[in-house]
């Protein structure tokens, strides 16, 4: 098992040796993180797609990125291994050390194993009720859960798979969107902070660096949706229980040129005054990851996205969204050697400076 996590050495000596345009790294929390992630989200729980996804994770890290992003029930614990065994073959070969590799995992959905097998619900009667880890009532109609008991199971499961010993980043994987239909919001909020009150003591163990929650609605919609969650309120239940140096410093939120709520919506509040979740998170000292980046591909269309920057869809896409102030880094998915090429000829580009994306708002909006 690979020993250790980020640290600032590490990651700023990543930076400097990546080859890349520097301009495409940001400091934050004391890291150099590249300002786009990988992401392992889609594809077959098969052998072909594990070999996929490792070569593609070594591909991208020897590209000049250095944050790589999962989950425990991407193709049912395989996007884990694969990202494993990626980086310990790196480790191995000396390409990289784990200090300089930002790792970010999920919990929080029932999964299963697709190298064990079994159904989904014979697996989960074995593994999980069998063996007192969830009991009836545990499990949501949206497949989640979200006690301590679970969630810890979950975190040393994935830790086993992705052949480490502590995570850089553990988020609370769509806590909202899978609970609240069927968990009152007063309820909710106080399991929430049972939650945060093991991810610090995971912090404690040394088992993770920090945590988060990886989101799809519930920093985007209005405040008077049942999905809504107040970042400002999320924030202070983490400093309530872990003080001014608690672990919650990271969202994840889908974010492009056609979800754009994230930059657009005035849907928070931070210190009375209405902001978009961007300048919220800022205000806040959270750091910002974006999901669906390509919307799956349908962006990258002919037609689709606007001409700006001269440069090809897909470019042009993580660059409006890494530009977009606030934002650490989207993620983006990719398996083929040639979309990994062509995804990281962005680590060539600067990103744009912020005078000019505003201009650039202005004139798509207008």
């Amino acid at each position: 098992m690979v020993s250790g996590c980020a640290t600032a050495g590490g990651t700023q000596k990543f930076a400097q040796n990546s080859g890349v345009n520097q301009e495409n790294f940001k400091k934050f929390e004391n890291l150099f993180l590249s300002n786009v992630g990988m992401g392992t989200y889609l594809g077959d729980a098969d052998a072909r797609t594990d070999e996929l996804v490792t070569n593609a994770v070594k591909q991208t890290i020897q590209s000049g990125i250095n944050v790589i992003d999962t989950a425990i029930n991407y193709r049912a614990q395989k996007a884990e291994r694969s990202v494993g065994k990626a980086i310990s073959e790196l480790i191995q070969d000396n390409i990289i050390s784990r200090d300089q590799i930002f790792i970010s995992s999920k919990n929080g959905y029932v999964t299963n194993d697709a190298d064990i097998k079994l159904d989904f619900w014979a697996y989960v009667k074995k593994e999980y009720s069998q063996k007192g880890v969830i009991k009836e009532g545990d499990v949501t109609s949206g497949y989640h859960c979200m006690t301590p008991t679970y969630l810890s199971d979950q975190l040393d499961r994935s830790l086993k798979n992705l052949d480490i010993d502590c995570l850089d980043l553990m988020y609370l994987h769509n806590a909202v969107e899978g609970q609240i239909k069927d968990v009152p919001k007063e309820r909710f909020l106080e399991n929430l902070a049972s939650v945060f009150e093991l991810y610090e003591q995971k912090r404690r163990e040394g088992k993770i660096k920090f945590y988060g929650m990886a989101t799809w609605e519930c920093f985007r919609v209005t405040s008077d949706n049942l999905q809504y969650l107040s970042l400002e309120d999320v924030v202070a239940m983490a400093k309530k229980l872990g003080g001014e140096n608690h672990g919650f410093r990271f969202i994840q939120l889908p974010y492009n040129m056609n979800y754009d709520q994230a930059l657009l919506a005035k849907n928070q509040s931070v210190n009375s005054r209405q902001v978009s979740i961007l300048e919220s998170a800022a205000t806040l000292g959270i750091g910002v990851f974006t999901s669906v980046p390509f919307m799956q591909g349908r962006l990258l269309q002919p037609g689709i996205m606007p001409e700006f920057g001269d440069l090809k869809p897909s470019l042009r896409a993580l660059q409006f969204i890494r530009s977009s102030p606030g934002i650490l880094s989207p993620l983006v998915g990719q398996k083929s050697s040639k979309h990994v090429s062509e995804n990281t000829e962005i680590m060539n580009v600067p990103p744009i400076p912020e005078n000019e994306f505003l201009e650039l708002v202005k004139k798509l909006t207008s």
